[in-house]
């Protein structure tokens, strides 16, 4: 069997899975995942669909506002809610399951209101590949009742690319992301002025140009990761990079190859995955 003709029973069956649903309120980061699971149930069920984003320390205000323009676009009513995780002591510690405590505050934040809009379900954004990491937020959407859709039809990162650009998303090429706590190490604890510093300076290393990069905050110096294609570019970038840098709060930095997840092994500890 082709891989299209397998794809295309995917896409199918993902239809299915969607107008199965009724209504449905989609969790909605603007990543290409839930934009493609948006897309479809947009597509399926018309106004019976929405998005709902969390707006909180975490999500970079570049990052909000592309997903406002992403969904304007999309034609799709767009819902904010602000979420509460940075009043919960267990999501502020950092374990390894701070996901968990994420996930959670954003579920108890969606469901009273969609509950009152009429929705049927929750969904968000989940793929195959998400399976072969540790992933705490999954078991909060177990817990909340949340459908993942895409997941259920077999979709992997590859699938929702395609998707992605046979629709013509702007999101097609997007480099994955992470939220900000992201880039806290398990064990030191989430301020939000460690994710302020964090969102500084990585919207300056975007505004010199570079796509993909993650700044992981280690006290006071910054280990700035960008992508293998971007290597040689932030080094031509010298001073500037390391000015960007030190301009958000951190003394000293470390440039490094940025390696995804489903590149570093089964044995990262729950909560240190980033996208």
């Amino acid at each position: 069997m082709s891989r299209d003709l397998t794809y295309q029973r995917r896409l199918t069956e993902l239809r299915r899975q969607v107008r199965a649903l009724g209504s449905v309120a989609v969790a909605f980061s603007g990543g290409v995942d839930s934009a493609v699971l948006l897309h479809v149930a947009h597509e399926e069920l018309g106004e019976d669909a929405a998005a709902v984003i969390a707006d909180s320390p975490s999500l970079p205000r570049q990052e909000l506002a592309a997903a406002r323009e992403l969904a304007r676009w999309m034609g799709v009513r767009l819902h904010e809610v602000a979420t509460t995780e940075m009043d919960e002591s267990r999501y502020r510690a950092n374990r390894g399951d701070r996901c968990y405590f994420c996930k959670s505050a954003l579920f108890s934040a969606m469901l009273p209101w969609a509950g009152e809009q009429g929705f049927a379900a929750l969904a968000f954004g989940e793929i195959t590949d998400d399976l072969l990491d540790d992933r705490p937020g999954a078991r909060a959407a177990g817990e909340f009742g949340v459908v993942a859709p895409l997941r259920q039809a077999d979709f992997d990162k590859n699938d929702v690319r395609r998707y992605a650009r046979d629709a013509c998303l702007p999101v097609a090429e997007k480099p994955a992301g992470a939220c900000l706590a992201s880039r806290i190490p398990v064990g030191s604890h989430v301020t939000a002025a460690k994710l302020a510093r964090v969102e500084t300076a990585e919207a300056a290393l975007h505004t010199l140009g570079l796509r993909q990069v993650r700044v992981r905050h280690l006290g006071d110096m910054a280990r700035v990761e960008v992508g293998q294609d971007e290597l040689e570019t932030a080094r031509a970038l010298g001073e500037s990079l390391g000015a960007a840098v030190r301009d958000a709060g951190f003394a000293t930095m470390e440039l490094h190859c940025y390696v995804p997840p489903a590149q570093r092994g089964a044995s990262r500890r729950a909560g240190e995955r980033t996208e």
